[in-house]
């Protein structure tokens, strides 16, 4: 990044007090998402996360390294962050970064002419600006995809630990796993079938098993969830018998070796996964053929490895 005299820095820096103001009030007139009063916490954050950058910026032009460094750029991890738990796509972060720094390249240009800069300065000034608006940029996108990262993965072990307490034997009270079922976003469905997709050789071998169980459940669509329960990777098909649910399954499965349970009022659930394991066990040693998805009313087994 190009690097300017104490003087030259000195004179950019005296721009940034009003500055800020005006990156604020044009980010409000042309983000949509952000056309609202800056005020309470968001407007403190906004605020914030403007002259940090300006000052960073200005700090590094001036030829010395940030005060705080890591601190400046978690308040960009943090923006991205904040824009995935608000419920916003990170374009609407993005395009305001683009309006400060349109905004913050007039307002230097016209200091540094009044300061005498030369025509290559000030170029080279623009082309630092907006490689430091790439690299903020870079920081809140990291932000964001930490933050949904973080969501997924405590949406999955909310929906594991549901998984767990409808395999439970003796079963759990059903007030515990219809709590279970609203943390996690689950409608508790009428009937329930227990699918079984995978087995480790060591049951504490959980993390392959989560992933293979998650996989299939995704594929199934919504409703299903997936988790390892003692060494197997499960997935619990709400309303199996439904109409395609069966194709559904085959079709995600894609001929993986796997069983389906009968399907079972939901509070019944770990009898289907009893079936649905002992059915993958025998498929596993060759002592069943594949059958049809369901078939049997001890647990079928379906797809074509083993």
């Amino acid at each position: 990044m190009a690097t300017l005299t104490p003087p030259s820095a000195d004179a950019l820096r005296a721009t940034l007090p009003d500055l800020a103001d005006d990156i604020i009030a044009a980010i409000a007139r042309e983000v949509p998402d952000y056309a609202r009063a800056m005020e309470g916490r968001f407007g403190e954050v906004v605020r914030f996360g403007v002259e940090v950058a300006l000052n960073r910026f200005v700090d590094v032009l001036g030829g010395a390294a940030p005060i705080s460094e890591s601190s400046a750029r978690d308040t960009y991890v943090r923006l991205g962050a904040g824009e995935y738990r608000a419920g916003r796509t990170l374009d609407a972060l993005l395009a305001a970064y683009r309006v400060g720094a349109k905004r913050a390249w007039r307002r230097f240009v016209e200091a540094g002419t009044r300061a005498g800069f030369a025509p290559d300065a000030l170029y080279d000034l623009g082309e630092a600006m907006f490689a430091y608006i790439d690299e903020i940029s870079a920081e809140s996108a990291a932000g964001f995809a930490e933050a949904q990262s973080e969501a997924a993965g405590e949406s999955q072990r909310r929906r594991r630990a549901l998984v767990r307490l409808l395999a439970q034997e003796p079963p759990a009270a059903e007030e515990t796993v219809r709590t279970a079922a609203q943390s996690a976003g689950w409608a508790l469905p009428r009937r329930v079938a227990a699918v079984v997709v995978g087995e480790a050789e060591q049951p504490e071998a959980t993390d392959e098993l989560d992933s293979m169980a998650a996989r299939l459940a995704r594929r199934l669509g919504p409703g299903a969830v997936g988790a390892a329960v003692g060494g197997l990777a499960v997935v619990m098909l709400p309303d199996p018998e439904g109409p395609g649910r069966r194709r559904t399954l085959e079709t995600a499965l894609d001929g993986a070796l796997a069983a389906l349970g009968p399907a079972v009022a939901w509070p019944e659930a770990a009898t289907s996964l009893r079936r649905a394991a002992a059915a993958y066990r025998l498929a596993a040693q060759g002592r069943i053929g594949a059958l049809p998805a369901g078939a049997g009313g001890e647990g079928g087994a379906a797809g074509g490895r083993g």
